[in-house]
C-alpha cells in the first residue's frame, strides 16, 4: 500500500482566482499528487490548499507551490485579516498512511533547506520539526507578520531563520515549514462588529491567555459582512473538542452581549472530530462508532458503498478488484474510460513492479543487471502512483464538465467554461496517455534483465500498459472533438499522436 503524507500550504492569495489556480496548478503537475480541497477567503486574502502524496512527491509539490508563490505574490501590496509573514506563509507535513511524525520532520527540514537554498527564502522550521522550543508555535515563528519581521531579521539574533538567508525576501517574505499531527480549524462568526469583544473573546479562548487548552484563537473583522470572526485552531482535537470550543465561545460571547450566528470549518478534518461533535452534543450513552456507524461496520467487514457480502476474510486486493469493477458498471457517469485507462496502467506498472521484485530476488541474478532493476523498479513504483493519481483526476475533469453544462443556457458563461472543461478533459487522459507509454518503453527495456520465471507477467504488464494508452487515446479524441478552437484541439491531437506513435 502506497505511504501518504497530507500537505496543507497555506499562501497568500484569496482575491485572484487566476494565481490561485496558478499556485494549485503548480502542485497538481507533480504526478502521485491528488488535490483533496481548495479553500479560499478574500477577506483572509488566503487560500488553504489540501493534498495528499507519496512522500518525496509530496515534497516537490510543495516546493512548486512555494516557487510560484514566490513568482506571483508580492507582501508589499497583500492586504488581509489573516497574520502572514509569506507568500506561501506555511507548509505542513502531516503522516497519513505507512508514514510516521518522524518521517515528516525530515521532509520538513528537507524541504526548507531547498527552499532556503534555492528560492532564497528564509525558512523557519516549526511544530514537531521546530529545533527551539519557542519555534512550537506557529504564532511565535510569524509575530510580528511580514514587515515586523523584515525589520528585525538580521537584527535579532532571536529571528534568524533555520535555513536561507538572514535577510527577508523583499517580496515573498518567509515561511514556515513543519511537521504536525492532524488539526481543526474552527471559526466562530459573532453576530457584531465589535473588535474590542472580538479581541476579549479571542484572548480568554486561546491557551496562551489562560483559556481552552491546545487552543489557538485570533480575532477578525470580516468587514465585507460586517462581522467579527473568532478564527481557532484545535491544534489537540481530543483534548479540546469542537463542542468545548463552541460552548466557551457561547458563553464568552454572552458577556458581549453578542451571539455565535454561523461557525465554519477550514479545510479537511477527521471524520472522528465531527463524530466527538455529535457524540458529546447529543450526550449519547454506551456509543461504539465501531459497530454502530454505518459505513464503519461496512468497511471493518470489507464491504464496499456499493454494498456486497463479504465477510472480511476475502483478500483486500480482491474485494478493491470487485469494488472498482462495481464502480465501472454503475451507470454514474464517472468512473469512465478515462478512470479504467489510468487503472489498467497502474495495474501494469504494478505487475512490472512485481517482476522486478522477483527478479531482484533470485539467486541467478547476474549481479551486472541488479543496478538496472533496481532503477527500474523505482521508476516503475513513480509511474504507478502517477497512474493511480490520474484515475481519480479523470473522474474530477469530467466533474467540472458537468458542472459547466449544468449552468444556465442564459448564463454568459456557460459556453466558454465548456469548452475550459473539455480542454480538461482532454488533457487529463492525455496525460494518462503518456505517462502509460512511458512506463510501457522502461518496462519493454528491462524485459532481458527479468527473470524467465516472471517473462510472463512482463509480456502481462506491457500489454496492460499498452491498452491504457489506447484507451485514454479513445477519451482524448472525444473531447477534443467539441472544443471549438481547432488550433487548440490540432495541438492536443498532434501531441496524443507522438504518444501512439511512440507505442
Amino acid at each position: 500500500m502506497t505511504a501518504l503524507v497530507e500537505c496543507v500550504p497555506n499562501f497568500s492569495e484569496g482575491r485572484d482566482k487566476a494565481k490561485v489556480e496558478a499556485v494549485v496548478a503548480a502542485a497538481k503537475s507533480v504526478p502521485g499528487v491528488t488535490i483533496l480541497d481548495v479553500e479560499t477567503d478574500a477577506d483572509h486574502n488566503r487560500c488553504v490548499l489540501s493534498f495528499v502524496a507519496p512522500p518525496q512527491a509530496a515534497a516537490e509539490a510543495c516546493f512548486a507551490v512555494a516557487r510560484k508563490s514566490c513568482d506571483l505574490i508580492d507582501l508589499n501590496v497583500h492586504k488581509g485579516e489573516h497574520p502572514r509573514m509569506g507568500a506561501v506563509d506555511v507548509i505542513p507535513f502531516i503522516p497519513v498512511r505507512g508514514v510516521s511524525v518522524e518521517d515528516c520532520v525530515k521532509l520538513a527540514e528537507a524541504l526548507a533547506r531547498r527552499i532556503g537554498e534555492e528560492l532564497r527564502i528564509p525558512a523557519y522550521l516549526y511544530d514537531l520539526a521546530a529545533r527551539v522550543p519557542e519555534r512550537k508555535d506557529l504564532a511565535s515563528v510569524r509575530k510580528g507578520q511580514f514587515e515586523g519581521l523584515r525589520d528585525l531579521i538580521g537584527k535579532d539574533p532571536s529571528r534568524a531563520p533555520d535555513f536561507g538567508p538572514n535577510r527577508i525576501h523583499p517580496t515573498a517574505g518567509a515561511v514556515a515549514v513543519g511537521a504536525r499531527r492532524q488539526i481543526v480549524n474552527f471559526n466562530l462568526n459573532l453576530d457584531t462588529a465589535d473588535m474590542a469583544a472580538g479581541k476579549d473573546i479571542a484572548k480568554r479562548l486561546r491557551a496562551s491567555g489562560g483559556g481552552l487548552p491546545c487552543v489557538r484563537a485570533k480575532e477578525i473583522l470580516l468587514e465585507k459582512r460586517g462581522q467579527v470572526q473568532i478564527s481557532t485552531v484545535l491544534t489537540d482535537y481530543k483534548t479540546t473538542s469542537m463542542r468545548r470550543v463552541l460552548a466557551e465561545a457561547m458563553m464568552l460571547s454572552g458577556g458581549h452581549g453578542a451571539k455565535i450566528v454561523t461557525t465554519e470549518i477550514v479545510g479537511l478534518l477527521p471524520r472522528e472530530a465531527l463524530l466527538d461533535f455529535a457524540v458529546e452534543t447529543l450526550t449519547l450513552e454506551n456509543f461504539n462508532p465501531a459497530v454502530q456507524i454505518l459505513e464503519n461496520r461496512l468497511e471493518a467487514l470489507g464491504i464496499g458503498a456499493q454494498g456486497g457480502s463479504e465477510n472480511g476474510s476475502r483478500p483486500e486486493w480482491l474485494r478493491a478488484s470487485e469494488t472498482l469493477s462495481q464502480a465501472l458498471a454503475s451507470t454514474a457517469p464517472v468512473p469512465g474510460g478515462g478512470s479504467a485507462a489510468a487503472a489498467a496502467g497502474a495495474m501494469g506498472c504494478a505487475l512490472g513492479m512485481m517482476a522486478m521484485g522477483i527478479s531482484l530476488k533470485s539467486k541467478k541474478l547476474d549481479p551486472a543487471k541488479r543496478p538496472l532493476l533496481e532503477r527500474g523498479l523505482e521508476g516503475m513504483g513513480m509511474a504507478r502512483d502517477e497512474l493511480q493519481a490520474l484515475t481519480g483526476e479523470d473522474a474530477e475533469s469530467f466533474a467540472g464538465f458537468g458542472s459547466a453544462m449544468a449552468l444556465t443556457k442564459d448564463d454568459p458563461s456557460r459556453a466558454a467554461r465548456i469548452q475550459e472543461a473539455l480542454a480538461a478533459a482532454a488533457e487529463v487522459p492525455l496525460r494518462t496517455a503518456a505517462a502509460a507509454q512511458r512506463a510501457h518503453a522502461a518496462a519493454k527495456a528491462l524485459a532481458p534483465a527479468v527473470s524467465s520465471a516472471v517473462a510472463s507477467d512482463l509480456n502481462c504488464a506491457l500489454h496492460l500498459l499498452k491498452a491504457a494508452v489506447l484507451c485514454a487515446a479513445e477519451n482524448v479524441r472525444i473531447n477534443i472533438s467539441g472544443l471549438n478552437d481547432r488550433d487548440k484541439a490540432a495541438a492536443l491531437e498532434a501531441r496524443l499522436n507522438d504518444v501512439l506513435q511512440a507505442i
